[in-house]
This record gives structure tokens, sequence and C-alpha cells, in this order.
């Protein structure tokens, strides 16, 4: 007896979804909601907000003509209360946006693949 095999869907174009100004916007208001501090390029989150149509189309035009490229990210330690540190990089605004589409395209597609009990970096 032949064992049924579930359906596995493909998804396609993929990256054409990364180029929807929609859905750049819609990471852009996600990002903000985060809040969170200037990345290396010193550039605020109200600094984007201010100009979004047009920082979001010059990303777009940059990942269409994939001339995208992260900047590095700003180094920063925070002091522990016990007396030791954390270190943590701050992306760019512009690079959490791209980040932001790009886990806003690919976890639900990886998100069905993941055991039960896998909880790391992980929604919920």
């Amino acid at each position: 007896m032949q064992e049924k095999r579930a359906l596995k869907k493909v998804y396609y174009s993929l990256y054409d979804r990364l180029l929807q100004m929609e859905n750049l916007e819609k990471a852009f208001k996600k990002v903000k909601s985060a809040k969170g501090a200037a990345g290396i390029d010193g550039q605020r989150l109200n600094d984007f907000a201010a100009r979004k149509d047009e920082h979001l189309q010059e990303l777009r035009n940059e990942l269409k003509a994939k001339t995208y490229r992260p900047q590095p990210v700003k180094r920063v330690i925070i002091p522990k209360p016990d007396g030791g540190e954390r270190k943590i990089g701050i992306p760019t605004v512009r690079d959490r946006v791209v980040q932001q589409v790009l886990l806003d395209i690919l976890q639900p597609i990886f998100e069905e693949d993941f055991h039960p009990s896998s909880y790391g970096y992980r929604p919920g």
C-alpha cells in the first residue's frame, strides 16, 4: 500500500515579495514600533520616518538592482548590574527594514517545519 504524502506548498518568486512597497512599508512600521537606537550611520527612526517614502523607494531600487549592501552594525557595550558587560550590535534603520521584510516573508514558510518543542527565536 502506498503511503500518502502531505503536499508541500511550493513558493516561487520570493524576491518579488521583497520588492513590494507594501511589504517594505509594513516592515518599517514594525521596525518603528520596536523603537531602537540609531545604527552606525547615525540615522534615527524619526529621521527615516520623515522621508520614509523616499528612503523606502531608494531601498527598493537598490534591492531591485541587487546593489543593496548592509552596513556594519554599531557595537555598543551595556554594563550589567553584576559588573559584567553585554555587547550588542545595532543595525541601521534601513538594514532593520530589510531584515524585517525578509522575516515576514520567510517565517511563515519555515515555521510549519520547526519542531513544536523548539522555542528559540520563534513567535510566542
